[in-house]
């Protein structure tokens, strides 16, 4: 009973090691709200989105006129010389001359073989595209968020588990002293014990720096500052319910990558609906308003003017371009073409990872079912071989080895619950289900 009370007084010196410098608590959910907000990749593609849904106007498929305003002043000084019909010869130094032509100018194609149209529709697939590229960029970032923070977690059991061997290590070092003080011990044990104990400080101290390197891990993917220290929950909380066919039938829907494969497909076929309108004519319509004035110092008329309305329409037919039409038509189908293979190449892909991960996914959960088996009988062991050596009916390398498996056991079931929740949320990623 004594020994056991030793233990959970290691447990509770871990706890209050956790606690110490009032370290605020950083959720999962805050964690993963923080990188969405600030992250620097997700800024930048919902600005390329932006970018697309301004793109998406009928001016930008050409499907409104063009309206322009036009200013022509030319001047010009000159010595001129007129001889006329009848012999008589005008003659004039720096003869000034003067035209000014202005106006207002509209242009409208309205029809093209409905190309502006197929061009229309493929900015707002475009768009589509990039709402697609922003929930990749999201899935990704959430992924990698949660990787970090639940290797956090994992490191912050570790270094539990290291304080908590250094707390026994303390303890089995002061029995090594009060045997060998009251002569049941050599001095060979205090040594021994003396040198475990400065190498599970030495552990404990590699596993801090590698926790505190992780937490900077983590300030980063949440763009803040990498010096802002806290903790994280680590209890790991698996979902045991996924389903292969479920996860599939996800993946077809949500995978953002097989769905930007979809979009650019129908990309490809509106790009085709433009090629084939070359072979239509096009049709547009032109007006105008202009005012003109000219002015000459020389000449049967000095000044005129005019203004007035001005219109018509032009058409014109692609009879014979080299074959260029068909061509682009054949690379155009062909564009097509290969836009479905990729459509099934990235289906079978995801298919197939899901298939990789779900195995790797109930293997994990099996191991972290086993392994938390094997913490609680190591921990027993532990007691045992305590209570054993605090009576001296046990040697001390046998006491070590309890230990050192106790530790090891800790660890391994740390792992193993990591490595579920990495399947975990590999699963859910790739079915495009990472949701908060």
């Amino acid at each position: 009973m004594k020994n056991r009370n030793l233990y959970f007084a290691a447990l509770l010196c871990c706890i209050g090691w956790m606690n110490a410098g009032a370290q605020t608590v950083l959720t999962i959910e805050e964690a993963v709200k923080t990188a969405l907000e600030n992250n620097y990749d997700i800024r930048i593609a919902t600005n390329e989105l932006t970018i697309d849904k301004t793109n998406v106007s009928l001016g930008n498929a050409g499907m409104l006129p063009t309206v322009t305003a036009n200013v022509v002043d030319n001047n010009g000084i000159q010595n001129s010389k007129q001889t006329r019909s009848d012999g008589t010869v005008n003659e004039l130094d720096n003869a000034k001359n003067n035209s000014l032509n202005y106006g207002v100018g509209l242009n409208w194609t309205v029809f093209d073989g409905f190309r502006m149209f197929a061009r229309y529709d493929q900015l707002k697939e475009l768009q589509k595209l990039g709402e697609a590229e922003v929930r990749m960029a999201i899935l990704t970032r959430i992924s990698d968020v949660m990787q970090t923070y639940y290797t956090v977690a994992q490191q912050q059991q570790q270094l539990a588990a290291l304080d908590t061997t250094i707390v026994i290590s303390k303890q089995r070092l002061e029995l090594a002293n009060n045997r060998y003080t009251i002569g049941k011990a050599s001095k060979l044990e205090v040594l021994n014990a003396q040198v475990d104990l400065n190498t599970d400080t030495t552990n404990l101290l590699r596993q801090k720096e590698l926790y505190a390197n992780t937490k900077i891990a983590l300030n980063q993917l949440m763009a803040r500052d990498p010096q802002i220290d806290f903790s994280v929950v680590d209890a790991i909380e698996l979902d045991k319910s996924l389903q292969l066919d479920a996860l599939i039938n996800l993946a077809q829907k949500q995978n953002p990558q097989l769905e930007a494969q979809i979009i650019n497909k129908r990309v490809a076929e509106l790009q085709l609906r433009q090629v084939r309108a070359g072979r239509y004519p096009t049709i547009g319509i032109n007006t105008g308003y202009n005012f003109g004035r000219t002015e000459s110092s020389l000449g049967f008329t000095t000044q005129s003017s005019a203004n007035g309305l001005t219109y018509g329409f032009t058409a014109s037919l692609n009879l014979f371009d080299g074959f260029n039409q068909r061509r682009n038509e054949k690379v155009a189908r062909l564009q097509v073409a290969n836009s479905q293979l990729l459509i099934e190449q990235q289906t079978d892909n995801v298919k197939s990872q899901l298939a990789s991960a779900y195995q790797t996914y109930l293997t994990n959960l099996q191991l972290a079912e086993l392994e938390q088996k094997n913490e609680e009988i190591a921990r027993q062991n532990l007691d045992i071989t305590m209570e054993k050596f605090r009576i001296g009916t046990i040697p001390t390398i046998e006491f070590r080895t309890a230990q050192l498996n106790y530790v090891t056991a800790q660890t391994r079931n740390s792992e193993a619950q990591f490595q579920a929740k990495l399947s975990e949320v590999a699963l859910k990623e790739l079915a495009g289900n990472l949701k908060f």
